[in-house]
């Protein structure tokens, strides 16, 4: 048993030296075994490899030095993160031009977009861009420059610049922080801009976010409360948590 399984693993990290990424069911197709069993090979990998998006990657990447780091929060709150989420999709209308924030709680939007087509999505992370852009019925805008490891995701002046001529009918904005002085807040400076003109762009703003975050404050702010028209979060928020999004008159998801 140990001998396969370090051979699967070995043959997994080969693949990854090849291409770097690889997703779950892909890897499990290349090994010949079920997810499971390339789940529990990872866990018992000694930290050899993480999940990423959907995605295998080897541990440590994506992201060095300090602060936030996309690869070891994709794992964090998952129950929270899809729940938010399951709540945000129902604002999506087919024929919408959207906009899908970095981090780990939008993709699982992005998993089910197939399913609300025809939509033209606006993204700038990697682990967006490989979900959506294997998807039908989904026009894809990809804006580029240069990698920030920290979240996966690309900033540039020329992607400021080519998002803010686009429409948007509904930009969904992930955030580190919620707080009722402070506002909205997250860990990479580089995000502000492109969240600030999506937001700005956009008909309709959801905030999508774990509640655990409410009445956080993270490095980098970006927006005031009433930027925000609709929050989607889990069923976990506390009363203290509802009556603070009720001073801020933003409308909660159900």
């Amino acid at each position: 048993m140990q001998s396969r399984r370090k051979t699967r693993l070995d043959k997994l990290a080969q693949t990854l030296e090849e291409g770097r990424m690889v997703h779950l069911r892909d890897a499990a197709s290349i090994l010949g075994v079920s997810e499971m069993t390339v789940r529990r090979d990872i866990a018992s990998s000694d930290n050899r490899f993480t999940f990423f998006g959907g995605h295998i990657v080897v541990a440590g990447e994506p992201g060095s030095g300090k602060g936030y780091f996309l690869h070891r929060e994709n794992a964090t709150n998952v129950a929270a993160k899809q729940a938010a989420c399951q709540k945000a999709i129902g604002l999506i209308q087919p024929g919408d031009v959207i906009f899908l924030d970095c981090g780990t709680t939008l993709p699982y939007i992005a998993q089910r977009l197939t399913e609300l087509g025809p939509l033209t999505v606006i993204c700038y992370s990697v682990n967006i861009a490989e979900i959506i852009c294997k998807q039908p019925n989904l026009k894809v805008i990809l804006l580029g420059g240069e990698y920030h490891p920290s979240s996966a995701s690309f900033a540039s002046a020329e992607a400021l610049e080519m998002l803010a001529k686009l429409g948007i009918n509904k930009a969904f904005i992930s955030a580190g922080g919620l707080h009722p002085q402070h506002g909205l807040s997250c860990s990479n400076f580089h995000e502000v801009r492109i969240k600030q003109i999506a937001m700005s762009r956009a008909v309709t703003n959801i905030l999508v976010m774990g509640s655990s975050k409410i009445g956080k404050v993270k490095a980098a702010p970006f927006a005031d409360l009433n930027a925000i028209d609709y929050l989607a979060t889990d069923d976990d928020i506390t009363d203290e948590q509802r009556a603070l999004l009720m001073d801020s008159r933003i409308e909660l998801l159900s």
